[in-house]
Parts: structure tokens; sequence; C-alpha cells
């Protein structure tokens, strides 16, 4: 089963970011949880080639809310 290792980088925001292994990659329009908040995938672009079963991917990514801690 091939691992994607996507690298989210948060556009207009503070927000650090991520590093995360998905079984599937991302997809330009797809939201996403990072912890309390949710993203909206903005752009996707190949790091380098596959190794094996392994995908270096990187996503930039934007703000669209922070959840309520209740």
């Amino acid at each position: 089963m091939p691992v994607y290792k996507v690298s989210y980088v948060v556009t207009g925001s503070e927000h650090p970011g991520a590093i995360v292994n998905r079984d599937h990659a991302p997809v330009v329009g797809e939201q996403i949880t990072l912890g309390d908040y949710t993203f909206e995938v903005i752009e996707v672009l190949d790091l380098m080639p596959p190794r094996g079963e392994f995908y270096y991917i990187h996503a930039t990514i934007r703000l669209l809310r922070a959840e309520q801690e209740k």
C-alpha cells in the first residue's frame, strides 16, 4: 500500500503546518483537519519522484476555520 508523505504549508496564517503520512494524495479543493483547524488544499506538487511505495508531496493550504473548544 502506498504511503504519501505530505508536507502541508499554510498560507496567510501563522499556523506552522505539518508533515503527515496519508494513504492517498491530497487534491485541490479537499478539506483537511489539522488539530482544531480546518483547511482547504489550494496547490499540490510532487517534491521528488516516488521511492518504492513512498510518495513525497507538498500541499499549500489555507485556513477555513478554527473549531471552538467546548
